[in-house]
């Protein structure tokens, strides 16, 4: 379960929203929707870890009853997808998924056999040894989230990472992202501008606005 309490982010002494107090229950998939430039991936940033210099967290955030809220990103075991797959250009598919396994997964051959069992997962069989560069957007999508689930997170953050998908990519993704997600009971906060993220989600939609944060449905 992931647990904001009172966060809020303020640069220069200045408050950039109110303070979001949420709930994420395991395998519950919660949208957060607003206005552009209202603070929605700020708040993701907050959550992960990942904030600006010069941009200061108030307010606790919990995950699995521990709070992280003072932990730098890497140990917060928070995975974060974005608009853009962000692969390492400069290593292969497979030195992408292996950037990620855990110290637990030791041995070339124990560390071949989960990425060869990822790259399965995620319909990336055989492709190892291809070029990021030379995958098409669904397959890049499908290779980040693989990253981020090898990484054992628990919990995940969203920040419209389908947003430069076509029609045509954009449901099946979704529903590999949100399938994956529930299967591991994993806690997931997505923002988007998308209706169509959100009823795809399932889950409880928030508004992020000047006032603080508010249901929408």
């Amino acid at each position: 379960m992931l647990e904001l309490t009172a966060v809020s982010v303020s640069l220069q002494g200045r408050r950039l929203f109110a303070p979001v107090t949420l709930t994420v229950l395991p395998g519950q998939v919660v949208t957060l929707t607003g206005a552009s430039g209202i603070g929605k991936s700020t708040l993701l940033a907050a959550v992960g870890g990942h904030l600006a210099p010069g941009l200061v967290m108030e307010g606790a955030i919990r995950l699995d009853g521990r709070e992280v809220t003072r932990l730098p990103a890497e140990a917060r075991r928070i995975g974060v997808m974005f608009q853009d797959a962000l692969l390492f250009p400069h290593l292969s598919l497979g030195g992408n998924l292996a950037f990620a396994l855990p110290p637990a997964i030791r041995g070339r051959a124990a560390r071949r056999a989960a990425i060869a069992a990822a790259l399965e997962t995620a319909g990336l069989q055989g492709m190892a040894d291809r070029d990021p560069a030379t995958l098409s957007g669904g397959q890049a999508a499908r290779a980040a989230l693989m990253r981020s689930l090898l990484a054992e997170p628990r919990a995940l953050l969203l920040d419209e990472p389908f947003s430069r998908l076509d029609a045509a990519l954009r449901d099946g993704i979704r529903r590999f992202v949100f399938d994956h997600a529930r299967a591991q009971g994993l806690p997931v906060l997505l923002v988007t501008h998308d209706a169509g993220d959100a009823q795809a989600a399932g889950g409880p939609v928030w508004q992020l606005g000047p006032g603080g944060i508010s249901i929408v449905s």
